[in-house]
């Protein structure tokens, strides 16, 4: 997941690596879009009309609960969008889904990527090799949730940032961290105030900066290393994903 180049559109990694016939289909449709740190992009159970491929832009994928409640299972880059599995099969959105990050952004008319996911076994391929590792981000995520301490789970959510990010400088609230990562306000300050006092991290008036990223990483827990490795292996699918190659698998109990 490295940092953002602005310009071409094609700067999203899914997009770049679509064929050229189906490339000459989308890029005429694609629509620049810019939109504010904590902006909606689609409630949860929203219809979506639109995907939405980060070229600088970070999106938050939140699980919402019935209180109103919201925590961060996942977010998308400019590896990845939101709104493919829309166009694969549901028009409706499972997440609320935010601006976690100010950056450049396009979208694309859901029926044109429906039409492309027919079409295309390449796109087909893509799309879903894609939302699987988008979906073991969700899983480890879970994980990390429940099993790390805030501390841990702050490291690794900053890391992923700072992947992303197109400065040096990130721009967040105690609060909202808190928000991100589910947990209360109090441990999420504590565990800035240690960050800092050990040098990973200087913290100022909403503005972080990573002053020491390889001592960041090894406080991270483990799930920042595992998370970055699928997506940087997303673009190209192992052979035994190919459908009917069954040689070398690992059988199944059912199999």
């Amino acid at each position: 997941m490295s940092k953002a180049q602005p310009g071409d559109p094609r700067s999203n990694q899914l997009l770049g690596a679509l064929e050229t016939a189906s490339r000459m289909r989308i890029d005429p449709h694609l629509e620049p879009i810019k939109l504010k740190l904590g902006d909606l992009v689609c409630e949860a159970g929203g219809f979506l009309k639109h995907a939405y491929f980060p070229q600088g832009t970070v999106l938050s994928l939140l699980t919402v609960l019935e209180n109103g409640s919201a925590i961060e299972t996942a977010n998308i880059g400019r590896e990845g969008a939101f709104g493919l599995f829309a166009a694969m099969y549901s028009r409706v959105s499972f997440n609320r889904c935010l601006v976690q990050l100010e950056g450049g952004m396009v979208r694309c008319p859901i029926e044109l990527l429906q039409s492309e996911f027919r079409r295309s076994e390449h796109v087909r391929n893509l799309f879903i090799s894609y939302s699987e590792t988008l979906l073991s981000q969700v899983q480890q995520t879970v994980a990390c949730n429940a099993m790390h301490t805030t501390q841990e789970k702050m490291c690794r959510w900053l890391l992923m940032m700072h992947d992303r990010a197109e400065g040096e400088v990130l721009s967040y609230t105690h609060e909202f961290l808190s928000h991100m990562l589910g947990a209360n306000r109090k441990s999420v300050t504590l565990a800035a105030l240690s960050m800092q006092t050990d040098g990973l991290i200087s913290y100022r008036r909403g503005k972080i900066k990573i002053l020491d990223r390889p001592r960041l990483e090894k406080a991270s827990c483990e799930c920042y290393a595992i998370v970055r490795k699928r997506f940087d292996a997303f673009l190209t699918p192992p052979l035994t994903a190919v459908q009917g190659n069954t040689k070398g698998r690992r059988q199944s109990v059912g199999d």
